[in-house]
């Protein structure tokens, strides 16, 4: 299993509107896009829910009926493959999140370690967006983890910062999560760290002994040596509509099989194999 390499999707994100592009919303579409990157070689697919009104399609939901159908319809259409749960809101509320973790137990979960101010500038330097704060304070984690403990969740804790990267060794040996640590490196937000290969080594090096890591790299074509670099460190990868809309020719990307397609092509050249559903869960611990 040492050469193998665990590639996840993340099928649709937030917020981004898919009047604007191509990102699956309801059911049928999710499975659609679940069932392409499972072709392309992900073993595992990363799920935002969105809601299904017509035009709110760029809104989130943890509605449960709407959750159990898209999570029913992926199922149905690839079986085998992993669901990794997205969690993240803003604010002190994680009622929504927690009671799809109850109700639909998915073998993975994602778990945001830290708190980001989350930026992004235009050209003539006015804000993207008005600037967010992604607040994830000690309490919130601990109420997600524990929830992730009681149903044997296995969280995947997504990591903006390099501080935030070595808090998860600070939870581990606090006792907040057993096992291994997993750890997402979210590379490329502007104002988390950089998408850039060489740091990759020094983050790995503040890790926990025995983490299982990916890049969830953020960006357009400078993403594709960030996943390069870490697929020849021996990490996972991740990549999709959430993380990209561009695959590594600058060109747009038509849907996610084209990234995976795409991701995967580099876990060959690198020399590695791809893991496939049944691997990826002895590589990663999972139930």
């Amino acid at each position: 299993m040492s050469q193998k390499t665990v590639i996840t999707c993340a099928l649709t994100g937030l917020l981004t509107d898919p009047a604007v592009h191509n990102v699956p919303v309801t059911p049928k579409e999710m499975a659609d896009h679940a069932e392409q990157a499972f072709n392309a070689g992900a073993s595992i697919v990363h799920c935002h829910f969105r809601n299904q009104e017509k035009g709110l399609g760029h809104l989130p939901t943890w509605d449960l009926d709407t959750v159990a159908d898209i999570l029913s319809e992926i199922k149905a259409r690839v079986p085998e493959i992993i669901i990794c749960m997205s969690t993240g809101v803003v604010g002190p509320d994680i009622s929504g999140p927690v009671a799809c973790l109850e109700r639909f137990k998915p073998e993975m979960a994602a778990c945001n370690a830290g708190s980001l101010n989350y930026l992004k500038l235009r050209s003539d330097g006015s804000w993207a967006w008005p600037p967010t704060l992604f607040d994830n304070p000690l309490e919130k984690i601990k109420g997600f983890l524990d929830v992730m403990t009681a149903n044997d969740v296995v969280p995947e804790f997504e990591c903006f910062d390099s501080g935030i990267v070595r808090s998860v060794g600070l939870y581990q040996r606090n006792g907040m999560f057993k096992g291994a640590a997993h750890i997402s490196l979210v590379m490329g937000v502007a104002s988390g760290m950089p998408a850039k290969p060489e740091w990759l080594p020094l983050l790995v090096a503040e890790m926990p002994k025995g983490t299982h890591y990916q890049v969830i790299a953020v960006g357009r074509k400078e993403i594709w040596d960030l996943h390069r670099k870490c697929v020849e460190l021996g990490g996972n990868v991740r990549t999709g509509l959430e993380d990209t809309f561009y695959r590594p020719d600058g060109e747009k990307a038509e849907n996610n099989g084209v990234l995976v397609e795409a991701l995967a092509k580099i876990v060959h050249e690198v020399g590695r194999e791809i893991a496939n559903p049944s691997e990826a869960r002895e590589i990663l611990g999972l139930r």
